[in-house]
Parts: C-alpha cells; sequence; structure tokens
C-alpha cells in the first residue's frame, strides 16, 4: 500500500494517464490530487471525470476549483432580471475566465444536466488539507500555502484563502518536524530551485506543481513512503 500525490493537473488529460501509468497505481494505494485539476490544459473536466471513476483518489481543493464552483451553478441556469445576486456573479466569472476557465467552460457546456451537477457536488466534498503520517515521518498537504504563516498558528485557524491562494515562502523553514507539500506555484518559478520543472525539496518543503501546463513544465508525482519520483514527459 503507497501513498502518491500530484497537483496541478490543469487538464493534462494525456500527461495524467502516463504518470498513473508510471506509477502503477492499484486498488490498495491511495492518490491524492492537490487541486487545480481544471482549467488551462485542453481537457480539464475529462480529468475530473476520469478522477470521479477512481475510488483511491482524494482531491484538495485549489483555486481554480473555487473559482468553478462559484460559477458553474450560474453557467448552468438562466439568468433573468430578478436574479438579485447576477452582478457578483459576473464578477466571479470575469476572473475565473480569466485565469484560464475556457477549455473547462467549453467541456463543461457539453454534458448533460445530470453530469453537470454531478461535477459540481463532486468538486463541493473536496478536503481543505491533509495531515499524514508514513514510515515516522509527518507530512501537511495544502494546495497553495500558508498565508500569514506563524508557527503557533493551528492548520484550523488558516482562512480558506490563505491555504488556496497564498504561496509558500520556500526559502523559509515553516515547521522542524512536518514536511509542508504544495502545489500552485510552479516549480520553474522559485528562484532557489537548481532545477526548474521538477519537485522541489528544501527546507522541509515539497513543491510538486511542476508546470504541466507550461513550456519546459511536466506532472510530477512522489511517492511519500520511498520518495521517489514520477515524472510525464
Amino acid at each position: 500500500m503507497s501513498t502518491y500525490v500530484v497537483s496541478d493537473i490543469h487538464g493534462k488529460y494525456d500527461k495524467f494517464i502516463e504518470v498513473l501509468d508510471k506509477i502503477n497505481l492499484k486498488e490498495e494505494d491511495t492518490l491524492y490530487v492537490l487541486g487545480d485539476i481544471l482549467d488551462r490544459g485542453k481537457h480539464p473536466i475529462k480529468v475530473m471525470l476520469k478522477l470521479m471513476e477512481m475510488k483511491n483518489v482524494i482531491c484538495i481543493v485549489g483555486n481554480h476549483e473555487l473559482m468553478a464552483i462559484r460559477c458553474m451553478d450560474f453557467i448552468i441556469q438562466k439568468i433573468t432580471e430578478t436574479s438579485t445576486d447576477k452582478f457578483d456573479k459576473y464578477k466571479n466569472f470575469s476572473i475565473w475566465y480569466r485565469n484560464g476557465a475556457k477549455n473547462t467552460i467549453d467541456e463543461f457546456i457539453k454534458l448533460d444536466s445530470k453530469m453537470k451537477f454531478k461535477i459540481i457536488d463532486y468538486m463541493k466534498n473536496f478536503i481543505i488539507y491533509k495531515k499524514l503520517y508514513i514510515n515516522g515521518k509527518n507530512f501537511l498537504l495544502v494546495h497553495g500555502g500558508l498565508g500569514d504563516f506563524h508557527p503557533d498558528k493551528k492548520i484550523e485557524e488558516y482562512t480558506l484563502d490563505e491555504l488556496v491562494w497564498d504561496r509558500v515562502d520556500y526559502d523559509m523553514k515553516y515547521f522542524d518536524d512536518i514536511y509542508l507539500i504544495t502545489g500552485h506555484t510552479p516549480t520553474m518559478l522559485i528562484e532557489s530551485n537548481t532545477k526548474p520543472g521538477y519537485i522541489y525539496k528544501a527546507n522541509n518543503h515539497i513543491a510538486i506543481d511542476c508546470g504541466a501546463c507550461f513550456n519546459g513544465g511536466r506532472l510530477g508525482v512522489i511517492c511519500l513512503d520511498t520518495g521517489e519520483e514520477f515524472y510525464s514527459s
């Protein structure tokens, strides 16, 4: 039984299938997905539907799922002059669209009504963070980071935006006895990273957004039991 972590798939269905084949995920294994399944790549909904079929996947919400949840119900309902919240919805929609939502929307609107609601319900059940203890090591999994970090601040005290939107200071060691695993920030953007586009490990940080949707990027997966890394082409 092994535990794997991946993040920021961003609609790259072929790369996701490629890394699934490489890790040879078994029924007794668990795969954690640290958010940002949607947007940017060609097939975000196809990736989501694949995850929904897999019984051994646990998803943590990313900022792109958060934006989508706030807008998808808006997409599937008829807008009328009596919609009192439509202006807020338009604002949310504009923010989401500017962050690469077009491919998600294009695939989503082709689904039947039942499947649209299934996807929304699935995403609403994403967890916000996960604590794991594996082979004598403590891990904390979140999408973005620990905004307004303080060593005495409990994980339950962080706001959703601090966990989903804020970024980690990878030059700062947050914990002595916990490995913080994050996505959200492509590893090619970490200044101290000597291997851009690969999983970054330093100061008890493990950054696994390897920029799958960017030039020179790939999809990275780490096995927490062994530390072994797997990459798409």
